[in-house]
């Protein structure tokens, strides 16, 4: 059999699948996954979100130990001015976090709405201690101005 030559058709064949694999060599994988990516959006929307935006910061801003004077300030824009002399005078008292209840920070929190009624509106935040085997909950209200969506107190629910 020697001296055959291939036919143009085999040829053409075997430089397609060469082509072809040389191309599908150099194109990168692709996911397999169509799930969107995780994300994050917000809104000026209902008074217990101020409050969940609010604990959210605050939390991460106590915990952070670079954070400076942060605190303060989210207290400063969140909170009422009387809210702030009220929880001054209660942390004297307690020497613990006024906002938090607490000598220290929770590892978890979550936010949920309750009723509204003569220009207030109030939430429920629940925060969670120790760890994820053996969680604990404490329960705060906390009120809001419906016109400016400021926290103008802060409970233990009782």
């Amino acid at each position: 059999m020697t001296g055959m030559k291939p036919s143009r058709t085999t040829t053409r064949a075997l430089v397609a699948a060469a082509l072809l694999a040389t191309a599908g060599a150099s194109v990168p994988a692709v996911a397999s996954s169509t799930a969107a990516p995780p994300a994050r959006s917000g809104g000026n929307g209902p008074a217990y979100d101020r409050v969940a935006d609010f604990y959210g910061a605050y939390i991460d801003a106590v915990t952070d130990s670079g954070s400076g004077r942060l605190d303060s300030q989210l207290r400063g824009f969140y909170l009422t001015s009387g809210l702030r002399s009220r929880l001054a005078g209660w942390e004297h008292r307690e020497h613990a976090d006024g906002v938090l209840r607490a000598q220290d920070v929770p590892r978890a929190w979550k936010v949920t709405p309750g009723d509204s009624g003569m220009g207030h509106t109030w939430s429920t935040v629940r925060l969670t201690w120790g760890s994820a085997q053996h969680p604990t909950y404490t329960y705060l209200t906390v009120q809001s101005d419906l016109a400016t969506k400021k926290i103008s107190d802060i409970r233990p629910r009782s």
